[in-house]
């Protein structure tokens, strides 16, 4: 096997894929990513058993191909400290066990792993394949992936749950992930070949993967799913993952439906004043208590070890006086979500989940969970 390819390909495409190699490994293959070389093409694939990233770009092969495994790392490091512009030759020594790189005047030999030893994730058969946009994934990652559990215990929150909502013409793909103190909830128009897909949960790491992956917002990412898989095709690069094997609560009950106190807020003086009173804010106790009263909102933060701290905002809210409670790094992450200029908090009371949404909706909503203060 003896392959050309550009320094600036191999890397792009080696930073996709080495990401997915765990770096302790006590089955050595892991540590390992598959090259396989064919005319005019060589493929670069990564797993963890659960996860699997696979990479094909254009390169000039002779000697009719081959396979072979590398440390994915260490791989991944040289390619990164060969000079920016040159060309790499890798050249593999089937009876040896070991692959040169060669660049310039730079040479490295690294130990090989046979190809079947490598795992494969077989996805199976694929019941449900539709499209979307990068955008639309982008966004509906980036609107829940903040309130993912990372309590292993429950693990069946450790992922988004992508299914479908609504029905008819209001059918939709809706994106849910909480972690029990927040929710996150985003819609998304139904894309054509969704419908009648059961509900999946995409597992946390699989969903950072795929966000790093969206580079280029105007492309359109494929998206096949089985029983127990889910692929998505993004240009050259194609992630298979397994999913999350649980149910995922009904989130439907948390959200409130009653709470008839409205606050209307400017999102960015809101957030940049909640980040300034809990400046003071203890590590384990990071409360933040809003004061509502006709168009006032103090908000304040007491720590017994460091002081106070207290910001009055003017805001839109005519309903009974009101004080509550919220984690106030809980606060910010979904405040950071607002892609308007305005955010609504519907509250019933000091013990309830407060609802907040965008005010122009835009599809989305979040749940908070009050503390005591």
């Amino acid at each position: 096997m003896k392959v050309t390819v550009e320094r600036a390909q191999l890397l792009k495409s080696l930073g996709h894929v080495h990401r997915v190699v765990e770096r302790r490994n006590t089955i050595p293959i892991l540590g390992n990513v598959l090259i396989r070389a064919e005319s005019g093409k060589l493929s670069l694939k990564a797993t963890d058993l659960d996860l699997e990233v696979t990479e094909t770009l254009a390169a000039e092969v002779s000697g009719g191909g081959g396979s072979t495994t590398v440390p994915a790392h260490m791989f991944y490091d040289i390619v990164r400290k060969l000079p920016d512009g040159s060309q790499i030759i890798l050249e593999g020594d089937g009876d040896r066990s070991v692959m040169a790189i060669r660049a310039g005047r730079s040479r490295f030999t690294l130990q090989t792993l046979p190809e079947s030893d490598f795992p494969d994730l077989a996805a199976g058969e694929m019941t449900h394949s539709f499209k979307l946009s990068a955008a639309d994934m982008k966004r509906m990652i980036d609107r829940t992936q903040f309130a993912i559990s990372t309590e292993e215990t429950r693990y069946y929150l450790n992922g988004i749950y992508l299914h479908n909502a609504g029905s008819g013409k209001t059918a939709t793909l809706r994106a849910v992930a909480t972690d029990g103190h927040r929710l996150a909830q985003i819609d998304l128009a139904l894309p054509k070949g969704a419908a009648g897909m059961a509900g999946v949960i995409v597992p946390r790491k699989t969903v950072g993967e795929v966000q790093r992956l969206i580079e280029d917002t105007e492309a359109e990412i494929g998206i096949e799913l089985s029983t127990g898989k889910i692929r998505f095709s993004l240009g050259n690069v194609v992630l298979t993952s397994k999913l999350i094997d649980g149910t995922f609560p009904d989130y439907g009950r948390v959200i409130p439906q009653n709470n008839d106190k409205e606050l209307v807020v400017d999102k960015k003086d809101f957030e940049a004043a909640v980040d300034r009173v809990s400046t003071i804010s203890s590590e384990r106790g990071r409360a933040v208590k809003l004061a509502l009263s006709g168009g006032k909102l103090t908000l304040s933060v007491t720590n017994p070890d460091s002081g106070s701290a207290t910001e009055e905002l003017e805001v839109e809210y005519a309903a009974d006086a009101l004080d509550i409670g919220f984690n106030s790094r809980y606060l910010l992450d979904i405040a950071a979500q607002i892609e308007g200029e305005v955010a609504v908090l519907k509250l019933a009371d000091p013990g309830s989940p407060t609802l907040i949404q965008d005010k122009e909706s835009k599809g989305a909503l979040y749940v908070l969970m009050p503390m005591r203060v």
